[in-house]
Formats: C-alpha cells, sequence, structure tokens
C-alpha cells in the first residue's frame, strides 16, 4: 500500500513542475529529504534523467558558407550556429547565437565549404545535450550537399574512387565530415546563394572576410541581440 502511495505521489509531482529543471531540484532537494531515503530510492537519477529528456527539445540550425580568392588561393569560410532549447510548457526558452570562421592561405571554394560545416558541427559538442538535438544545416553549395547525401555512399563503396576511376577531390574533409554527421541527426537544405537571404548573406561576409584578411568580428551571445548582417 504504502508504494503506491508514493508512485501516485511522484505521478502528481512531475505534472506539478512544468519545467523539468525546476522538477529535478525539488526532487533532488527538500522533497527527497523530507520523504526520506526510502523514498529516494523509488525515484532513481535515471529515472528524473528519462523525464528530462523527453521533454526536452532542441535544435541546432546551421547556416553556412565558403571562399576562395582563386582557385585554388587565399580562402575563407564562415558559419553561423542557432541553438533553441525549449523545454516543454516552460516560461523561459533559451535562444543563442554564435558565429565562427577562419582562413587557409592556399585552398578551393569547394573545400573552405566543407571547412565551414565540419567546424560548425565540432563547436556543437560545446552545447549542451547534442546528442539528442536536431540539426539542420543549410548550405548554397550543391557540391557540398550532394557530396555528403548522396555521392559519398558511391565513393566510399568503390574504394574512394569516382565512376570514372579516379581519385575523389578532397577526400581527408570528406571523411571528416562524414564522422560529425554520423554523430547526430543531420537534415540538409539547400539555399540560393547571394539572394538576399540575411543568413547566407552574412556566412558570405565572414567567409570573404576571412578569405581577404579582414579582421571580421564575430558574435556570441543572446539570440535577441543579434543582427545577421552587419
Amino acid at each position: 500500500m504504502a508504494k503506491l502511495v508514493c508512485l501516485y505521489v511522484k505521478i502528481s509531482f512531475m505534472v506539478a513542475y512544468n519545467d523539468p529543471n525546476d522538477f529535478q531540484k525539488k526532487f533532488q532537494g527538500k522533497m527527497a529529504g523530507l520523504k526520506g531515503a526510502g523514498y529516494a530510492e523509488i525515484f532513481p537519477n535515471k529515472k528524473i534523467e528519462k523525464f528530462l529528456k523527453e521533454n526536452k527539445r532542441e535544435k541546432y540550425i546551421i547556416y553556412t558558407d565558403g571562399s576562395s580568392k582563386g582557385n585554388p588561393g587565399p580562402g575563407g569560410w564562415g558559419a553561423i550556429i542557432i541553438y533553441d532549447n525549449e523545454i516543454s510548457n516552460s516560461q523561459f526558452p533559451i535562444s543563442k547565437i554564435k558565429e565562427i570562421g577562419g582562413r587557409e592561405e592556399q585552398t578551393t571554394n569547394n573545400r573552405m565549404e566543407m571547412m565551414a560545416t565540419i567546424m560548425a558541427l565540432k563547436n556543437l559538442e560545446a552545447c549542451l545535450n547534442n546528442e539528442i538535438g536536431r540539426v539542420e544545416i543549410y548550405s548554397d553549395s550543391t557540391y557540398l550537399i550532394n557530396g555528403i547525401t548522396v555521392w559519398i555512399k558511391s565513393w566510399q563503396k568503390n574504394e574512394w574512387k569516382t565512376k570514372n576511376k579516379k581519385a575523389v577531390l578532397n577526400k581527408d574533409l570528406w571523411e571528416e565530415l562524414l564522422a560529425e554527421t554520423e554523430k547526430r541527426k543531420v537534415e540538409w537544405k539547400k539555399v540560393l546563394g547571394h539572394s538576399g537571404h540575411e543568413w547566407n548573406e552574412r556566412c558570405d561576409e565572414i567567409a570573404t572576410g576571412f578569405a581577404d584578411g579582414k579582421n571580421i568580428v564575430l558574435y556570441n551571445g543572446p539570440k535577441s541581440g543579434y543582427k545577421p548582417v552587419s
């Protein structure tokens, strides 16, 4: 009978707290203390973790672009990472934006397109619970999107050879990109370059700025204070 009462209390308690972070805090603190050790044993941390995961909604949106001055020549890449974490029924959603970019002295446009995506995915590891988040990647590069979603399967089967039996270009980056995409669920989306799309335009601004050797100021902060195009 005592166990049934405790289970009823658990269900009522979880429903009462819409914010699972508040739920976890209350459970691990005052409520567990009041009920004693026996109460805490009925609600192990694994059940709390499961509840938190099932009630979280995490989403990462990534915009990328690459540029080179000559092919090959000096190049740059840029990416914008948009992080949204909305807990079900929470009044306190978290939204933040991080811009990243870099430069190489001798490279190609395609390699910079790939590098932007690789570095953006690697940056997700610094975010909370990225292993259960959804990732959408927007790029204006047909080479990048077709390569990672279609061509790479044939390349692997053919020992990294094209249908013309030639070695696949940029194999090192394709393998690195594949390793990063396999860590999480990624949805690829094509955008039209230089069409006035503000996020894509900002990525282009970052990438071309680094390619030109300029000192680019990168944003890292709340979404509410961000303007895509400077």
